[in-house]
């Protein structure tokens, strides 16, 4: 325990008592506080004539929360930039967790979202974070778009004065893994910025991650502004505070009871959706309409006992569950830690490592990329494993490869306020034949055919800021939900009954078969019943000779919509990103562009403009 002695230093006998009655009781986080006070304290004593009273200025105290000793700079250097582009929220979340901690530590931040900051300012900003996740095909997210076309674009400015970094956010599974972060990257450097700290690429499993490019940003921007040790103990203190908080999230999910799980597809239909309804009770969880709710499943019990057969391993060996040393059962962690069901190019890399044949090594070679993306597709771990054996070393090497277990997340089908301590889900069971052999969506199935109700699934909240409710509730809304992508709608039309808002409500709605696939038919009955709902468009597409979809009955009330959006409708879309999306998209400017006169860049642009101010919304995968 630190004592001071009068012998060794500055202060008298009653002084040297009264500290050490209190340096033996202070916190970590008190000692960081005491200490940025102290700073602040005497930086103000230096510059204050002899004589005069000591006049503490009140940024000392918040800059002594966080123990920052503050050395002088120039107020523009404690100023950045935080832009995000998400799709789906999680590029939002950080950020915004960011900013918090550079807040914390007496930084000027402004956070934004990309279509909400104008980009021929960039010319202006110092430091500038971006992070940013990759949509579609190697695609900006909506909302990164308008500002990454600038940046490639003529008008883009020379930024000799930027610092900048990178998070990107993405999946190994696609060809096009972490694009767009890439593509920023690049071109910030490009036009002459330079790089606070280097990009990280982010999978699935992205906490590590985050948490390294977060310490190696905050690190570079406090490099010349507060001292090392100090500022490590400031980040160390804000994420001990943040770990104390008690929620329920992607690293500590809730054990959610099932309350109901019912098939919505009537008999003799080729398809299988599930209604699953979970106890959210004891937990404190809420959530909006537009949220969605992450599950961690349950990989095939089959699936993993024939890879261990396989194998020739032992179920019961010790193997690790995760980076932090927790470990068990080989069995238990093929279950419920790892993925066995995706390939991916890193994965195989460092398979080649294991495995005793060439044939896997020569697969990887860079003339064979386009063979190699063959192979990936539609095939797992089983295949990967027969395909080029033998194989080497234990089975803890093996699964020491294996990406963690992701969540699957689903479009929230209720709203809280009208089932308090419920969330509700909409599921539909994939299932097909690929090389051979049948396969399966590891969380659909496992929801389909493994879970009762008295079951538990381990879930967090997704919150998702870019799919919501018009903040005006008498705005009409345009809803575009074909086969599942119809859930969060039921979510938006539960809650604006419960609210008794009276904005029109309008639902495109479609699926293969009237009779057997109609989703939560009952419901909008009585939505349409009770006003709630104000008009509902269906289109089954195998029940007529020419296939219909929800486009084309978009294309059918071309002058209705283009009243509605005249009236200022806000439109949602959600369900496939790949084809559903861009039809209804492509429908949408038709509408526009033959009912309001205008020609094809004009009606570009009215959307571009109903984008730009949250009145197009996309919830799309």
């Amino acid at each position: 325990m630190l004592q001071l002695q009068v012998t060794n230093s500055p202060f008298n006998e009653n002084q040297v008592e009264l500290l050490n009655c209190l340096l033996p009781s202070l916190t970590e986080t008190q000692q960081i506080w005491l200490s940025g006070y102290l700073s602040a304290i005497g930086r103000t004593a230096v510059s204050a004539p002899a004589g005069a009273e000591l006049q503490v200025p009140s940024n000392a105290i918040r800059n002594a929360e966080v123990g920052a000793a503050v050395t002088s700079q120039p107020a523009a250097s404690r100023e950045v930039i935080i832009l995000f582009g998400s799709q789906t929220g999680n590029c939002q979340r950080l950020a915004g967790s960011l900013s918090r901690k550079l807040e914390e530590q007496g930084f000027q931040v402004t956070l934004s979202a990309m279509n909400n900051f104008k980009p021929t300012a960039l010319k202006k900003v110092e430091n500038l974070l971006l992070l940013v996740s990759t949509h579609g095909e190697g695609e900006p997210p909506d909302n990164a778009r308008i500002f990454h076309e600038f940046l490639y674009s003529k008008r883009a400015p020379q930024l000799e004065n930027l610092r900048f970094s990178v998070l990107a956010l993405g999946d190994t599974s696609y060809e096009f893994f972490c694009q767009t972060g890439k593509e920023f990257d690049q071109r910030l450097k490009e036009l002459g910025g330079k790089r606070l700290s280097p990009r990280v690429d982010c999978d699935l499993d992205y906490d590590d991650s985050v948490a390294e490019w977060f310490e190696g940003v905050i690190g570079a921007l406090n490099a010349n502004l507060i001292a090392p040790a100090i500022a490590a103990k400031v980040v160390q203190a804000a994420e001990d505070a943040e770990s104390q908080e008690p929620l329920y999230t992607r690293n500590n999910p809730f054990k959610a009871e099932v309350l109901e799980n019912l098939n919505l597809n009537g008999r003799g239909s080729d398809r299988e959706t599930r209604h699953l309804e979970l106890s959210l009770e004891g937990s404190n969880i809420q959530f909006e309409p537009g949220d969605a709710l992450g599950v961690y499943p349950e990989n095939h019990p089959e699936l993993v006992d024939v890879i261990i057969h396989t194998m020739g391993w032992n179920p019961n060996d010790k193997v690790p569950f995760n980076k932090k040393g927790d470990e068990g059962a080989l069995r238990e962690a093929l279950l419920h830690h790892y993925e066995i069901t995706v390939l991916t190019k890193p994965l195989l890399e460092q398979a080649a490592k294991l495995s005793a044949s060439n044939k896997l090594s020569e697969l990887l070679a860079p003339d064979r990329a386009s063979e190699l993306k063959e192979y990936i597709q539609g095939r797992d771990l089983l295949d990967l494993i027969q395909d080029f054996s033998p194989w080497e070393g234990p089975a803890s090497s093996f699964v020491a490869i294996l990406r963690k277990l992701p969540a699957r997340l689903y479009s929230i089908a209720s709203s809280y306020k009208a089932n308090p301590d419920e969330v509700h889900l909409t599921v539909r069971a994939v299932r097909y034949e690929a090389h051979g052999r049948e396969r399966y969506g590891v969380c659909s199935v496992h929801c389909a055919e493994r879970v009762e109700p008295g079951d538990t699934l381990p879930i967090y909240i997704q919150h998702n800021p870019n799919f919501k409710l018009p903040t005006n509730p008498d705005a009409p809304i345009i809803m575009i939900g074909p086969g599942t992508g119809v859930a969060p709608f039921r979510s938006f039309l539960e809650e604006r009954g419960e609210l008794g808002v009276e904005g029109k409500s309008w639902l495109f709605y479609g699926d293969r078969h009237f009779v057997t696939d109609f989703l939560y038919q009952t419901d909008w009955q009585r939505m349409l019943k009770d006003g709630v709902l104000s008009k509902l468009d269906v289109a089954f597409s195998r029940d007529t000779e020419e296939k219909v979809y929800v486009q084309h009955r978009i294309l059918q009330k071309s002058r209705e919509v283009y009243e509605w959006l005249q009236e200022g409708a806000h439109v949602y879309v959600c369900g496939d990103e790949k084809y559903m999306a861009h039809d209804v998209h492509s429908a949408l400017l038709t509408v526009i562009q033959s009912e309001g006169g205008l020609n094809p860049e004009a009606a570009a642009a009215y959307l571009e403009d109903m984008q730009q101010t949250q009145r197009y919304q996309r919830d799309v995968y």
